[in-house]
Formats: structure tokens, C-alpha cells, sequence
């Protein structure tokens, strides 16, 4: 498990939380039917594409900066 942060309080952990609802989400709704689906053309519009691009770039910086935290 990796951390997005000192996962000290309460809203630090809803934060982890979400940050993971959102990981899944994410591969959920763009990698999962292009993957499942034979499809020669998928169709997105140019902001939609730069819109999934700032998102996954806001997850792997996250994730960049992310630590591993000890395990009980």
C-alpha cells in the first residue's frame, strides 16, 4: 500500500480513500472497455482526451510522491 499522505487524521485517511475510489474509477471507465471491446476507432473529443491527460498526470504525481508506509 502506498500513501498519499501521514494517514494521521481522520480526513487524511478519507483522502487516501478517495484518492483510491478515483485510481479505480479511472482505469474503470477508459482502460477496461477499450480493453474488453474490439473497437478499431475510439471516439473522443480533444478535450476529453486533454482532460484524461491532466488527470492521469495529477494521479502519478501523487503517486510520485507517495511512500510506503510501515506495516503492523
Amino acid at each position: 500500500m502506498l500513501a498519499i499522505n501521514a494517514l494521521a487524521t481522520k480526513s487524511e485517511q478519507d483522502e487516501q480513500k478517495g484518492f483510491g475510489n478515483l485510481l479505480k474509477g479511472t482505469f474503470g471507465m477508459f482502460r477496461n472497455p477499450t480493453a474488453h471491446e474490439a473497437r478499431i476507432n475510439w471516439t473522443m473529443s480533444k478535450e476529453d482526451a486533454e482532460d484524461l491527460l491532466s488527470l492521469v498526470s495529477l494521479i502519478h504525481r501523487r503517486l510520485d510522491a507517495a511512500s510506503m508506509p510501515p506495516r503492523a
